[in-house]
């Protein structure tokens, strides 16, 4: 570190590089190890800079996976132009194809129920657990009708109990 950087970061803070931009407009640095004006030592980071600094919280996909991975120290060397535009072309590619499957998959299930194959899923309608004293009964009896070698937790109710 030559003289001049030095007396800068003691007079003006903390220096950071700029090492990109991404197609949102979010700019990432690099903070080089430096030392303050007390003569502590900072660790490296790695910042962004939002290019829409009101919108604070970012939703899932607005900051590129490349940048995220870069950030977050993942990856040494932040991702390059080519590298970002390579990856969103396959990432539309891969879009694109699981379209065409599921349409062809749509295809053959609709098929296959005009052929009379297969029946087409019926929802279920469970109430309870199948294990149960309960499961399949409409109703629960009000008469203690059980003794002791044929009771079952949940077979009775005391009157004006419903379930």
């Amino acid at each position: 570190m030559s003289r001049f950087t030095s007396l800068w970061r003691r007079t003006f803070g903390v220096v950071k590089e700029h090492v990109g931009t991404d197609h949102i407009g979010n700019k990432y640095y690099n903070v080089p190890e430096q030392k303050t004006w007390t003569g502590m030592v900072t660790r490296p980071r790695r910042l962004m800079e939002a290019a829409n600094p009101a919108e604070f919280v970012y939703s899932e996909g607005s900051i590129p996976s490349e940048w995220d991975a870069w950030i977050r120290g993942r990856r040494k060397h932040p991702p390059t132009i080519e590298e970002l535009l390579k990856n969103e072309r396959y990432r539309e590619n891969i879009k694109i194809k699981a379209e065409e499957v599921e349409e062809r998959d749509k295809a053959l299930q609709s098929k296959e129920f005009h052929e009379g194959l297969v029946a087409r899923p019926v929802q279920a309608q469970i109430k309870g657990h199948a294990s149960a004293t309960l499961f399949g009964q409409s109703e629960v009896s009000e008469e203690p009708v059980s003794t002791a070698n044929t009771f079952q937790p949940g077979s009775w109710a005391s009157p004006g109990t419903k379930k």
